[in-house]
């Protein structure tokens, strides 16, 4: 009776591992996660300074999608207003101060026609009411120092190849003494001519307006496509957050619906649809689990109470201790199959677990250190989490003496680290320690009784909540294994 038992659940055994691994590529499928899908795409960090970029542009899309349309707005732009400077700007300040050059020239023709007896009223009224000029016919004197020309002032240097090209006299300007007013003096033979003309008579003043203009309604459209992208972007964040919550084991959010542009719409539709599928094969998995329960736990029952009939002998205990070894496994197998999905998040203090894993530690007689740094609240799945912990200290316990257990919760993620002086497991069998009903030659897993899922399923909880474990060496000699996710 005990063999036949026996062979019955390590039949069960690649039945619920082949099912459980369908269902894995199934899920990647889904999620286009199969190696090698992605192989075929372009890397177009490979080409000359795309590294360099890729590495100081922002990463979101919606900071990508607003650069996607202030960078050519702010390009066109500054195009148009390097066209506006040089063909309207310029040009008009040139026709201007030429303008205002050629009534200066025809003011100093006049002095120096008509000179008189030193009376320049007349001609001084002239300039004054007809050609807008202000003057003033000095004694001669020397013209004062130079000053420097400002960084950027299109007046001064038009002003100058203007004066130099139609007078031809000695001179002096000022552009930057009055805002409202442009100082000449010119050394002429007997006199010095000192004139005050309008800047805008030699200027082109009203640029401030189409700077103003531009800036105005580069903001306006950019405030627009703020408020556009942001009722874009914001489906596509709530799909992400909701796959995310999904592959961590949480109900979607009450709020998300579908919405936003048809191809948001098209790939939240298939998310439901994909996720519906995943969880009606896992309840049809789960059912038919309980039913090969069930069956199993029937037989089981029904060997107990025939032995029950039998005399007390040696042949009986090993008969009950193989049943019991039997029940125990057949539980391991559907704690395996059924995993943690059903159970909902809350909140767990990392203390009182290290707490109870140093008592037990205590009560096998080995050496458990266990420390928490950061905040040791969690927001996980309790009895998963806590079941995925105990699968490696109660590993590390059985197969060393002295065991490390540190809780790192940094930000949003904490690290589990559990370490030991025990046998440890060689490099090149740790990633075949994760997959179910495997036992290693090694021996870790060879322990009375053990299935060998231990760490298949510390490996499933940690995966559900969006994070995973990592077998390295110890410092003490031994195993470490890291639990990593974000809570």
């Amino acid at each position: 009776m005990k063999t036949p038992g026996l062979t019955a659940l390590r039949r069960l055994g690649p039945v619920l591992g082949g099912l459980r691994a369908r269902l894995g590529e199934r899920l990647g499928d889904r999620l286009g996660q199969r190696p090698g899908r992605l192989s075929k795409v372009p890397r177009l960090r490979s080409l000359p300074g795309m590294r360099w970029l890729s590495r100081r542009t922002p990463k979101g899309l919606y900071a990508r999608s607003l650069i996607i349309i202030i960078a050519p707005m702010v390009l066109l732009q500054a195009v148009v207003a390097s066209v506006f400077m040089e063909r309207h700007w310029a040009t008009v300040t040139q026709r201007l101060s030429a303008a205002v050059v050629q009534d200066i020239a025809a003011v100093i023709e006049v002095i120096e026609t008509f000179p008189g007896n030193g009376d320049f009223t007349e001609i001084t009224r002239i300039a004054r009411d007809t050609l807008d000029l202000n003057i003033l016919v000095l004694p001669p004197e020397p013209l004062p120092p130079a000053a420097p020309r400002p960084f950027f002032n299109i007046l001064d240097g038009v002003l100058s190849e203007e004066i130099t090209a139609k007078i031809g006299r000695p001179f002096w300007i000022d552009t930057v003494g009055d805002s409202r007013l442009v100082e000449i003096r010119i050394q002429l033979e007997n006199h010095m001519l000192r004139v005050f003309a309008r800047r805008n008579s030699a200027y082109a003043s009203n640029t401030h307006i189409f700077i103003a203009w531009m800036v105005g309604t580069s903001l306006v459209l950019i405030l627009i496509a703020v408020l556009f992208l942001r009722n874009q972007i914001r489906p596509i964040q709530q799909l992400a957050a909701a796959a995310e919550g999904f592959g961590r084991g949480q109900s979607l959010p009450p709020d998300f619906r579908l919405r936003g542009a048809s191809e948001v719409r098209k790939a939240a539709l298939a998310f439901i649809q994909m996720r519906d599928r995943i969880e009606r094969q896992i309840e049809q998995r789960t059912q038919m689990l309980n039913g090969v329960s069930h069956d199993l736990r029937t037989v089981l029952t029904r060997f107990r109470l025939q032995l029950t009939f039998f005399s007390d002998s040696e042949d009986r205990r090993e008969l009950e201790s193989d049943i019991s070894e039997m029940q125990r496994m057949l539980e391991g197998y559907l704690a395996f199959a059924r995993g943690e999905a059903g159970e909902d998040v809350g909140v767990l203090d990392l203390e009182t677990v290290f707490d109870r894993f140093r008592s037990e530690a205590q009560m096998k007689g080995k050496n458990l250190t266990a420390a928490v740094l950061g905040d040791p609240t969690i927001l996980v799945r309790p009895d998963g989490f806590t079941r995925a912990i105990s699968n490696l200290v109660s590993n590390a316990l059985r197969h060393a003496q002295t065991v490390e257990l540190t809780a790192r919760h940094e930000g949003r993620w904490l690290t589990v680290t559990v370490e030991d002086d025990g046998p440890g497991i060689p490099p090149d069998a740790r990633e075949e320690a994760f997959k179910p009903f495997v036992r290693l030659d090694s021996a870790r897993n060879m322990d009375d009784g053990g299935t060998g899922l231990g760490l298949s399923i510390a490996r499933d909880i940690a995966r559900s909540h969006g994070g995973d474990i990592l077998l390295t060496e110890s410092t003490l000699g031994g195993l470490r294994a890291v639990i990593r996710i974000p809570a």
